[in-house]
């Protein structure tokens, strides 16, 4: 297996699916296996949140199932239960809905065939090819031997079939402490496949198992669950990871050697990279538990609970999938093709208005006081049917502190004294004075309009090549408004030590906006463009009636957008 630092920069230019497992799949087809029959699953263990990772198989199982007429299970791999919990069953459940892919009534859990797993174990030990062995972890990879070297025999692997069927009942009893005994299968200690060197089946686990209580006092491994579930269940395609193809011959051996009822095929695929990410449950969970993020749903995490949080939808996520493909080799994607892919979305549909997110006061001092008028604002210049909006406008506006400059570089085409600029939709504006605090600071800028500029253009045909949104000071609606950023500071934050000195310091800012009025009574779902600024969405988790909370979903421009600009695309 390979890791290809590369990033993907292809990836951005076809939307084209890679077409190996569909190629396998018809050819088994076309050769009667199974039947005829496809039928995929999505076998998560409910240790910890789905991440975008996991996007990649749900949406593949889910799309061949749907493309060849077949069905799609989804199965919990609930072997471990001291990590798992009913929580992160319900949102792997939330999650993979909200994505669309839709398992009917089949929703199993390998915990529903502990029976049957003891009894082909039984069988397995019955035929002469499992034993009880004695060994302790340690010593268990210790006489597994290493690449270059073979392994030794277990002093129990001639065990006799009576004395391993008694002592695996009494195991199952809970006669015994955890570790005092293993089951292990009897294959080849000198294949030059270490999973192939008498693998661990079953360990005493005496922990309560979230749906199945005390029954059972030991547990199978996860080879010896995954591949006969699949049978059970009349799986017919197991898709895959890379890092799972050393696992293969060890999931056809059992197939093999167990009376199971169909014979699925695995088929491994490229995992899920990103840069500026990590991709496992196991670190993602120390950033919970560390207190590191909010938790498993912050919009910082690359989870698919985060990532709706954020404001990326279904349709962004699919897009984003079909985009990458499916690869034979491990390659690492940029993180801006996943940002690119809502952005795209978004720009067709999004509302663009207006908020200042560091606010800097304008006072119009030929506007009339007391005046107010409404500035019609187009909603989405992508999308006519979208219409238009009444903005408030007054003598007394918000623009950003960014769009101010008192002593400004020539190419700097924002406001600065003596300058005009265009208020998007208005008035042109010239300022003319500049008010500071104690410390030198601009606080308010004194500036005149031109009546005849409404609508912002010039009957005389001048132009002004900066323009800025803003909104009414007596109008604006104040909000928390958290510009989010990536979780990490680094392209690859696993390389050079631990990820966490990694985490980027900067990944979440909290300012307080003003808004224009409309956007007050907005709710959960609701997507729009901050002009000029980004896109964002109204928070899910800390919102109330009447004050939402903000979150940017991504900001208008990075390195894919440049790139689309460049194609012409």
């Amino acid at each position: 297996m390979s890791d290809d630092r590369e990033l993907d920069s292809s990836a951005a230019e076809s939307t084209e699916k890679s077409d190996f497992i569909r190629t396998q799949i018809r050819a088994d087809l076309a050769a009667g296996r199974n039947d005829g029959r496809v039928h995929t699953r999505f076998p998560p263990e409910p240790n910890g949140y789905l991440h975008i990772g996991h996007s990649k198989a749900i949406l593949l199982n889910y799309g061949v199932a749907q493309e060849f007429g077949g069905k799609f299970n989804l199965r919990f791999d609930d072997t471990n239960p001291e990590k798992e919990e009913t929580e992160y069953v319900n949102s792997i459940k939330r999650d993979i809905k909200w994505l669309g892919a839709d398992w009917e009534d089949r929703e199993f859990y390998a915990s529903d065939y502990f029976d049957t797993l003891y009894e082909w174990a039984v069988h397995l030990i019955s035929n002469g090819k499992a034993f009880v062995c004695s060994l302790t972890d340690e010593q268990i990879r210790e006489y597994r031997g290493t690449v270059k070297e073979a392994g030794r025999p277990s002093p129990d692997r001639d065990r006799p079939i009576a004395e391993s069927l008694d002592l695996f009942e009494r195991m199952k009893n809970g006669e015994f402490e955890e570790g005092q005994y293993t089951l292990r299968a009897k294959i080849d200690m000198a294949h030059s496949n270490m999973k192939m060197r008498d693998p661990l089946l079953y360990r005493i686990r005496k922990a309560p198992h979230h749906r199945t209580g005390d029954k059972w006092n030991i547990y199978p491994f996860y080879d010896f669950a995954h591949g006969q579930s699949d049978a059970i269940e009349g799986i017919t395609h197991s898709l895959c990871t890379l890092e799972f193809e050393v696992n293969r011959p060890l999931y056809d051996w059992f197939i093999e050697n167990l009376p199971v009822p169909c014979k699925p095929r695995q088929i491994e695929m490229a995992r899920l990279n990103l840069t500026y990410t990590v991709m496992s449950k196991r670190k993602l969970l120390r950033l919970v538990q560390e207190g590191l993020v909010t938790g498993w749903d912050d919009p910082r995490m690359p989870t698919i609970s985060g990532l709706r949080r954020l404001g990326y939808t279904p349709e962004s996520i699919r897009k984003f999938n079909d985009r990458i493909g499916v690869a034979k080799r491990d390659s690492t994607v940029d993180l801006d093709l996943l940002k690119w892919s809502i952005r795209e979305e978004l720009n067709l549909t999004a509302d663009r208005v207006m908020a200042v997110l560091r606010p800097l006061k304008v006072v119009i001092t030929n506007y009339p006081a007391d005046q107010v008028e409404d500035i019609e604002c187009v909603n989405n210049p992508e999308d006519e049917s979208a219409g238009t909006r009444l903005v408030p406008f007054s003598r007394e506006l918000y623009i950003e502190q960014d769009d101010f400059r008192e002593e400004a570089p020539r190419k700097f085409f924002r406001l600065k004294l003596g300058s005009e600029v265009r208020l998007k939709h208005a008035y042109f504006i010239t300022c003319d004075e500049v008010i500071k605090d104690d410390e030198g600071n601009p606080v308010e800028l004194r500036c005149t309009y031109d009546p005849a500029t409404r609508g912002g253009d010039s009957p005389d045909g001048r132009k002004v090549k900066g323009t800025l949104h803003w909104v009414s000071a007596r109008h604006a609606v104040d909000a928390e408004v958290r510009l989010y950023d990536n979780l990490f500071k680094e392209p690859f934050p696993e390389e050079g030590g631990d990820y966490i000195a990694n985490l980027n310091p900067d990944s979440l800012e909290v300012v307080t906006a003003k808004l224009e009025p409309g956007l007050a009574d907005k709710t959960v779902g609701y997507r729009c463009q901050f002009m000029r600024l980004g896109y964002f969405c109204v928070d899910s988790v800390d919102s109330q009636p009447g004050a939402a909370v903000w979150n940017r979903t991504t900001t208008l421009r990075d390195s894919w957008a440049k790139l689309e600009a460049r194609s012409g695309k």
